[in-house]
């Protein structure tokens, strides 16, 4: 059976299949059930199709939905083509008389009853003959002695060749004489096959339209195809459909009493709103009181159903079908009503009442500005992008037309909408703006094409706030563009100077951070700590916060700050927005060394991007993902296709630099210190160093030291040290130290790592590790054997504890070559304390845990610590038992454990 044209049924195609081979044998039924829209008749027509192919005589019919069907009208369309050119194996008094009770109808309700026998008798003759198929469409629209005819036959086809494929949508009720037949129950599609067949048959949408079709198509692929982008322009307000989607989802909703279709259109147009509520605004319509009947009609059209005081349409798509086509004068008396029965001044009631007026009105206009701000605080940006839209058109001069449209197209570029972003840009262009605003508002009407080439030293410096805020935005907008260009990229930095009293805005800050990572690295992060009062900053801000601080080398504050936006989008239900956060939280773990961490955050990332079809964010993801895997065990860095790093540049812009940077880690991870080394270097000496660069500085020391240049790497340092200056953030400065002391000669080394462990290393493992490692290594040079295997234990557990398996494979061998000759003795002789009486009842457990395969996190859910505090204690585990892995704890408590 050919599945090419039906995206997300391969496992349902497959079980039709299954179907025409039981017939052709033996006999079957089936009944294909699913919602409006779900993709029956399509299944049925390849089921069809496939028959033909297979050379099985085909009989058809079907009920149609929102019509009063005559008695036995269904039956007489399948059976048709059987009375119009008789089977020779069929008598024609028999025919005759199957005739006569369809066409002419049964005398007594005795007929009827012979008549189901009459039809299985023709049936079972007809499949001697050749194999059959009869499908049949929309079973439950048929008229009802038709369905009682066919459930009858549905028990009876074991046995004769014949298959029985009928399709039906889920009722309450009228299913009842279908029950216990086989069935084939059709569910939503998945995010990403809802994508795939978007992208298959309507090519083209923007992102903004893609997730806007996806969310409310939830996953029924009729809505998918039919229901329109959403058009701004179009007042007052409705939900989007169009005629055949609102014929499939509501096919019997012209016919509802005037009563019940006021209160569906209320309900559609306020979703959030309670039964009492809803009835109280349709009552005002048309001024009838309304009452909880009113919505009997609905339900039992299937159309909705009550949950405790809340009204929930069948599907999503089911409220735009409802409303499609009612009369506008009726929609704003609907939002009049609306605004009536909710809390004065409130977002809602505002809106409500905007889509209810006609012409200009400035007085509005000003409060929907004004509550903007609480739409956003109550997390519904996209309702406050419409207030500020809807404030534009009430407007009534130029002026204040032109700042609403533009503040709007800034508000809808920082959430992603880049069509309302165009939209509003080009009608602010068309409405008097200042210098910096017209600047502004061209760019913003490039979104998602080729941006216009900015000359920062051509912009006038802003004068008065509203200037100011559209020369942050401007900013925020163009920095991306102006990556690679130093001489535009200065000058942007020079304009962003010029406005020292917002050195602490969030935008600012991430466009410095954006063209400047390296030569105003500590600048960013001065402003970065100095916001306070995180949490009553707006989400996007944090988000701009935690990148500026990422891209300035501190990944300690950016985890801080994505974990906090991303608590926000949680508790507010925005999963769609957590994949560009879990990501960067992600990429700030693997800078830190918590490897469990950064896993954790990268895989729910897929997972999210995947369900929410931002397939940029899991192609990133997936990278890094293999990234880590190699720095964690060895091994060779996966080269991305053209096609995934494509994708994952417009989710990160510097993933090719974090790439190249992290495979040549990697290298130095593994041990190929003679590979690593001139790879590292070049990207520590180019004519431009990159800001993921410089978390490579203690990887480039080690390859160094191994590579037995240590001279040439000392240069490199001092001259990267001297070109970074007071802009040198302090991790970066921490990294240098460390790499210092990992390439300090005899003459200077006990200075040298004296002033490195002097560095408050708590939090940064990264740094930690490398540094006893080098420490452990110099002391077993110098005979001091065992210091030298303490401080290599040491250097294990915080290994193991990031996952570093590579790494403590190394530490083994320095271990053995130190004297260690068993897991618990020391070079000297043996230990005969049994290693549980080293342990506190607390770490033994953990130890067991640890043992036994669990993770850090595992073991932190079940005994109520973080995954870091676990991680504390098996570092002071791990020497004191003697151990260098996790997979050694077990042997070592096995063989010690007492009788």
């Amino acid at each position: 059976m050919q599945d090419t044209v039906i995206i997300g049924r391969d496992a349902e195609l497959r079980t039709l299949q299954d179907l025409l081979l039981e017939a052709t044998v033996h006999g079957a039924t089936r009944v294909v059930c699913g919602h409006a829209g779900s993709g029956k008749s399509a299944l049925l027509q390849t089921a069809v199709q496939a028959a033909t192919t297979a050379g099985l005589r085909v009989l058809r019919g079907g009920g149609i939905r929102g019509s009063k069907p005559a008695d036995l009208s269904g039956l007489l369309q399948i059976v048709w083509p059987v009375l119009g050119t008789p089977s020779r194996s069929l008598g024609g008094g028999r025919l005759d008389a199957l005739e006569m009770l369809l066409v002419d109808g049964a005398p007594h309700p005795a007929g009827r009853s012979r008549l189901a026998f009459a039809v299985l008798e023709m049936l079972e003759t007809l499949s001697a003959e050749q194999p059959l198929l009869v499908a049949v469409d929309d079973w439950d629209a048929m008229d009802e002695p038709s369905r009682q005819v066919l459930s009858f036959v549905a028990r009876r086809t074991s046995g004769p060749r014949t298959a029985l494929l009928m399709t039906a949508r889920p009722h309450r009720t009228r299913l009842a004489p279908l029950a216990g037949l086989p069935d084939l129950r059709l569910g939503p599609l998945t995010p990403g096959q809802s994508a795939r067949l978007l992208a298959a048959r309507r090519p083209g949408l923007d992102a903004q339209a893609v997730r806007e079709l996806l969310a409310t198509a939830a996953g029924n692929p009729l809505a998918l195809l039919e229901l329109p982008v959403r058009s701004e322009d179009s007042l007052p307000y409705t939900p989007v459909s169009s005629d055949r989607l609102a014929a499939a989802m509501a096919p019997g909703a012209a016919r509802l009493p005037a009563g019940t279709q006021d209160l569906l259109l209320v309900a559609a147009l306020y979703p959030a709103g309670d039964l009492p509520l809803l009835l109280s605004a349709a009552s005002r319509i048309d001024g009838t009181a309304l009452d909880f009947t009113a919505l009997e009609p609905a339900e039992r059209e299937g159309l909705v159903e009550l949950d405790g005081m809340r009204l929930l349409f069948s599907h999503p798509a089911t409220a735009g079908a409802i409303v499609h086509d009612t009369d506008p004068l009726r929609t704003r008396a609907a939002h009049a009503a609306l605004a009536d029965v909710l809390p004065d001044g409130s977002v809602r009631m505002l809106w409500h009442l905007s889509q209810s007026v006609e012409g200009h009105d400035p007085d509005l206009a000003g409060r929907l500005e004004s509550v903007h701000r609480h739409a956003l605080e109550q997390w519904e940006p996209v309702m406050a992008v419409r207030l500020l839209r809807r404030a534009a058109e009430l407007h009534s001069t130029p002026e204040d037309q032109g700042r609403c449209a533009l503040r709007t197209a800034q508000l809808a570029h920082a959430l992603g909408l880049e069509r309302m972003t165009r939209t509003m840009a080009h009608r602010a262009l068309s409405r008097p703006l200042g210098p910096l605003g017209v600047l502004c508002a061209e760019a913003l009407a490039r979104t998602g094409g080729t941006p216009l080439p900015a000359d920062p030293a051509a912009w006038p410096e802003p004068e008065g706030p509203a200037e100011q805020e559209n020369g942050l935005e401007l900013a925020r907008i163009t920095a991306p563009a102006l990556v690679g260009d130093d001489t535009r990229a200065e000058a942007l930095l020079a304009f962003l100077d010029g406005m020292p009293d917002r050195a602490d805005d969030p935008r600012l800050l991430q466009a410095m951070a954006t063209v400047g990572p390296v030569r105003r690295a500590a600048t960013v992060l001065a402003g970065v700590h100095a916001v306070r009062n995180l949490a009553d900053l707006p989400v996007r801000d944090l988000q701009y916060l935690g990148e500026a601080a990422l891209a300035a080398g501190d990944p300690l504050r950016a985890v801080d700050l994505y974990r906090q936006a991303e608590r926000r989008h949680h508790f507010h239900g925005a999963l769609d927005q957590l994949p560009p956060v879990l990501l960067r939280q992600g990429l700030a773990h693997l800078a830190t060394g918590d490897w469990g961490q950064s896993s954790h955050a990268l895989r729910r990332c897929v997972e999210l991007a995947e369900t929410h079809g931002q397939e940029h964010h899991a192609a990133a993801a997936r990278l890094l993902e293999d990234l880590l895997r190699v720095r964690r065990t060895g091994g060779t860095v996966r080269p991305g296709t053209a096609r995934e790093l494509a994708a994952a540049r417009r989710s990160v812009r510097s993933i090719d630099a974090v790439l190249a940077v992290g495979a040549a880690c990697a290298q130095a991870e593994s041990g190929d210190f003679e590979a690593a080394f001139p790879t590292l270097s070049a990207l520590l000496t180019g004519s431009r160093v990159s800001a993921a660069a410089l978390f490579a500085l203690v990887p480039f020391a080690e390859a160094a030291e191994a590579a037995n240049a240590a001279v040439e790497a000392r240069a490199v340092l001092d001259r990267l040290e001297k070109h970074l200056g007071a802009e040198c953030a302090p991790d970066t400065a921490a990294r240098f130290t460390v790499a210092r002391a990992v390439l300090a000669d005899d003459q200077d080394e006990e200075e040298l790592f004296e002033r490195a462990f002097a560095q408050d290393l708590s939090g940064r493992p990264f740094l930690e590790a490398p540094l006893r490692l080098a420490h452990g290594r110099r002391m077993r040079r110098r005979r001091q054997f065992a210091d030298s295997r303490t401080t290599l234990r040491q250097a294990a557990a915080i290994f193991t504890m990031m996952g570093a398996e590579a790494r403590v494979a190394q530490i083994a061998a320095e271990l053995r070559a130190s004297g260690e000759r068993s897991e618990t003795g020391s070079a000297g002789g043996a230990d005969h304390t049994a290693p549980r009486d080293l342990l506190t009842p607390q770490e033994l457990r953990i130890a067991e845990l640890a043992g036994s395969g669990r993770s850090n996190r595992e073991i932190g859910e079940l005994l109520g610590f973080s995954p870091r505090t676990i991680g504390a204690y098996l570092y002071r585990i791990f020497p004191r038992l003697g151990v260098t892995a996790r997979a050694q704890l077990a042997e070592v408590l096995r063989e010690h454990r007492p009788v």
